[in-house]
């Protein structure tokens, strides 16, 4: 009956991509909770928890905490210090499918978009921490081209220059574009071959980026991924010194969907 009673309530409906083991897990769960709860907690004394951000996304932590990790599923990324235009769109995009990863559709399944701008404004006001650089082993042919395709583009192929987006010091334009410094090589190729082939860590929906790399040769975005990978992070960087880049008007323009993606309604 108890059972009964929570797929009537909605609380143990069935998700479309759920099998019934998923389901029947879930309820078990669920039942469990309904009646050991009161049992487990009768001589736990209550705890005052603040009604703060900080306390509501450490479910987040658990997984994009200071330092970048592999899990058995996926990798994590650092998420704090990132621009906050960034982080809400990446929210928006796994709520609403158009970044596919599962966990993370199901953890902001049905927030409002309010609320995902104070998630972003949260994780985007915590200092971000960088490991060292990587060795950088390529080859003068290899690191020339990555340098090459970093400053300066490929006009012919209408590939802007990395710092046009990103900024001249690699470290991403307010209040959408992230950094590319601190980020580990695997990482990095990882999101290109996504950009490039539509990958469940980045959804079918075509954006600037997408248009970019799909321009560029595999030996070009390993050259790029290693060369950036092996950067250091400034002090000026980490001192938060100096202006806050900006994007440049006619790559604002190109890369709108960005940017007009991350405001009005949902």
């Amino acid at each position: 009956m108890v059972i009964s009673g929570l797929l009537l309530s909605g609380y143990g409906a069935p998700d479309k991509d759920e099998s019934v083991e998923d389901v029947m897990t879930r309820l078990v769960l669920i039942a469990f909770l309904f009646f050991a709860g009161p049992a487990i907690t009768a001589d736990i004394p209550p705890v005052d928890v603040p009604d703060t951000m900080g306390e509501r996304v450490k479910a987040c932590i658990a997984c994009h905490g200071p330092e970048d990790k592999e899990g058995r599923d996926a990798y994590y990324p650092r998420i704090a210090g990132k621009p906050e235009g960034y982080l809400f769109n990446q929210l928006r995009n796994f709520r609403d499918g158009r970044r596919h990863y599962r966990p993370m559709g199901l953890l902001l399944e049905n927030l409002p978009d309010q609320y995902l701008r104070e998630m972003a404004a949260y994780f985007a006001s915590l200092k971000q921490a960088f490991p060292p650089p990587e060795p950088l082993t390529s080859s003068p042919a290899e690191i020339k081209l990555a340098r090459s395709l970093v400053t300066l583009g490929d006009p012919a192929r209408k590939i802007p220059a990395c710092v046009e987006c990103h900024g001249k010091d690699l470290m991403g334009t307010a209040p959408f574009i992230p950094g590319l410094l601190g980020l580990p090589r695997v990482y990095i190729i990882a999101q290109f071959g996504n950009w490039q082939n539509g990958g469940l860590m980045r959804g079918q929906t075509p954006d600037c980026m997408s248009e970019i790399a799909k321009q560029l040769t595999t030996d070009e975005a390993s050259a790029i991924a290693a060369w950036l990978a092996a950067q250091p992070v400034s002090e000026t960087v980490l001192k938060h010194e100096g202006p806050v880049a900006a994007l440049p008007g006619k790559l604002a323009k190109r890369c709108g969907s960005i940017v007009l993606h991350s405001g009005g309604p949902r």
